[in-house]
Parts: C-alpha cells; sequence; structure tokens
C-alpha cells in the first residue's frame, strides 16, 4: 500500500483537525476534492512536526500545498531565506529544482528534499555554466547579473544575482556601462527599460510567462471592464506594455494590499490567482489558466512520501556552492546598503 492510500480516510477526526484550514481556503478549493486533500495534509502536518520540518511553498503551488501544509509561502529567495532562518534541520522545498538549490546553499548543513527531482525550469535549462564562462569570453571584464531562476552552476559564474523585484537596482549598483544579463531575455529587456546601463542579453525564457500576449490582455479588458491588470517582467515587452502594474509576486501581492483593486488579473501562473484569493477574498479575481508543468510535479503524496523517506535530497558540490554564495551574497549587501543610505 503506498503511503498516500494509507492516508485516504478521511475520518471524523481528519474533519475535524482540517477544519480551520478549509474554512481559510473553500472559496478556492472546490468542496468534493476536499475529503481527497484533507488526509493527507493532516498525516502531511503531523509527520513535519515528528521529523523537524519546514515545509516552503512557491507562490505558484496549488493551494491545498500552499494553505494546507506549508509553514511559509513567497517567492524563490525569500523561501530559502525563512528556511534558513528556522531552528528546522528539514527543509521540504514545494517548487522547482534550482530552487531547492538555493535553499541548499544558504542551508548547507539542513537536509533539503524536493519532492520530484524532474520538477526543473524551461528558464534555468536555457543556459549552463560553460554558456557563461563563454560569454564573459566574448565580453572580456563585464559583469554577469544572474536572476536567481537558474541553477547553481550558472550562479556559480556570476558576478552578482538579483531577482525580478531587484534587478534594476542591482544593475546599476555595479557602476558599469554594460552588464551581462543571464539567463531570462524578458526580464532583461525589462531592465534594460528602466536603465541607461547597456544589456547584453541571454534569450532564455520561462514557458509559462512568453505564452501570454497582448491581445489575451486587451481581451480581458473588453470582457471585464475595469479589471486590473498585474504582470510578471518575465512577460514580453508587448505584453507589459499592456498591463496596469508590472511586478514580482511579492510585489504584485503588496500592490493588491496597498491598493485593493475590487476585480485582478495576475498575468503569472495561473495558482498564484488561488493562493493570493485567499489572503483577499474581497478582492475578484480573474484566473488566465497558464500552468507550469514543472511546478504541477509537486503533489501532496509526493510531499508525504518525501518526508517519510527523507529522499529526494539536494546536494551541491561545495566549490559550486561556495561561489553560487557569494553571488547571492553580494546581492544581498546590496540590499542592505540601499536600506541604510
Amino acid at each position: 500500500m503506498s503511503s498516500a492510500s494509507a492516508a485516504a480516510a478521511f475520518t471524523p477526526e481528519v474533519e475535524r483537525s482540517t477544519r480551520p484550514i478549509w474554512e481559510r481556503v473553500r472559496h478556492v478549493i472546490p468542496e468534493v476534492e476536499w475529503p481527497v486533500h484533507a488526509p493527507l495534509i493532516a498525516a502531511i502536518n503531523e509527520l513535519k512536526r515528528t521529523r523537524g520540518a519546514v515545509i516552503l511553498a512557491h507562490n505558484y503551488q496549488t493551494p491545498e500545498i500552499a494553505w494546507g501544509v506549508a509553514d511559509f509561502r513567497g517567492d524563490s529567495l525569500a523561501l530559502a531565506q525563512q528556511g534558513a532562518a528556522t531552528e528546522a534541520g528539514v527543509i521540504v522545498l514545494c517548487g522547482v529544482r534550482f530552487m531547492a538549490e538555493t535553499a541548499k546553499i544558504m542551508s548547507p548543513e539542513k537536509t533539503v528534499l524536493l519532492p520530484d527531482l524532474e520538477a526543473g525550469c524551461s528558464l534555468a535549462a536555457s543556459i549552463t555554466g560553460a554558456d557563461v564562462r563563454r560569454l564573459k569570453a566574448q565580453h572580456p571584464g563585464v559583469p554577469v547579473v544572474c536572476y536567481v531562476n537558474a541553477y547553481a552552476d550558472v550562479r556559480a559564474e556570476a558576478d552578482i544575482c538579483c531577482t525580478s523585484a531587484n534587478a534594476v537596482k542591482v544593475v546599476e549598483s555595479l557602476g558599469s556601462d554594460r552588464v551581462i544579463f543571464i539567463p531570462d531575455g524578458y526580464l532583461g529587456r525589462y531592465v534594460a527599460s528602466k536603465t541607461s546601463v547597456e544589456v547584453i542579453l541571454w534569450e532564455g525564457a520561462c514557458e509559462v510567462h512568453e505564452r501570454f500576449t497582448p491581445q489575451e490582455l486587451r481581451e480581458y479588458r473588453r470582457l471585464q471592464p475595469g479589471v486590473h491588470v498585474m504582470a510578471h517582467p518575465e512577460c514580453p515587452p508587448e505584453v507589459l506594455r499592456e498591463a496596469d502594474y508590472v511586478g514580482s509576486t511579492s510585489g504584485m501581492i503588496r500592490h493588491i494590499a496597498n491598493e485593493r483593486p475590487r476585480q485582478v488579473v495576475l498575468i503569472t501562473e495561473c495558482s498564484m490567482s488561488d493562493n493570493v484569493a485567499v489572503e483577499f477574498p474581497e478582492v475578484e479575481f480573474v484566473r488566465p489558466c497558464n500552468l507550469c508543468p514543472h511546478m504541477k510535479r509537486i503533489t501532496l503524496p509526493k510531499i508525504l512520501e518525501s518526508l517519510q523517506t527523507l529522499h529526494p535530497a539536494i546536494e551541491v558540490p561545495a566549490d559550486v556552492a561556495a561561489r553560487a554564495r557569494r553571488s547571492l551574497e553580494r546581492m544581498l549587501a546590496v540590499g542592505r546598503a540601499s536600506v541604510t543610505t
């Protein structure tokens, strides 16, 4: 019998223990699905306490994971920081592999589990460490800025990392007339539009965000007059020009909290709308259903099995981790400097 089957009974005890969670998510999870999710949620929450584990869920995870079992929700870097700040010896990263690598780099002494090793990323897979070395040879002396949505061997070759929220600030912090920006070409173009620094691009892309079109956004406005359109900067520039707000996943959440629009459409991975709707039930979310196939490889049964077996565990070679950590620390130093000056 599989671990999922063993935890499948929706008993009165399970119903009672998960009722507070259900009350919070009932407007984003169909009631007919709850008897399937609840036993697994109860089993996972009990086992993570036994294991001394913390569960981190990216904003693109489904709500039964994000709100049912996760201790922290957020973007990839914030999750790694939360994992490092906890006393938990085991981190279960509900996201994709480059995120789990970040968590391991920031918490090398901890066990970092990724419930499915096949949870990859089209953007991260678009470039290798060897590609970065070739770029540096082609552009001697030009600093390399690496978006954190990259694998550890790529970040190890960079001078500094950035997030979608701080990319412009990081680029300008280098004091260089030119930078190499990897791996997201669309995010790089967005950065270039916001700074006078010349940006040398690598043409990687997220398979979710690159599918959006300006015609889709105009259709949302036609069907839902007054809808507030919010887009992630990984989208093509012609899509961003149609948006009312452009920002990272954390930026979108802050913007909704501050502005409280009546109706919004988030031009990003579909599950984020469900998760944000839990926090803002008064806001109507128009849902564009572009799903990330890699994020969706993480499921409750896989999380349970990962906690039971403490597998699959993520490892990053020490020399790669040390160089990748350096590029992360340089980025964090830019953030600290902006706070204190």
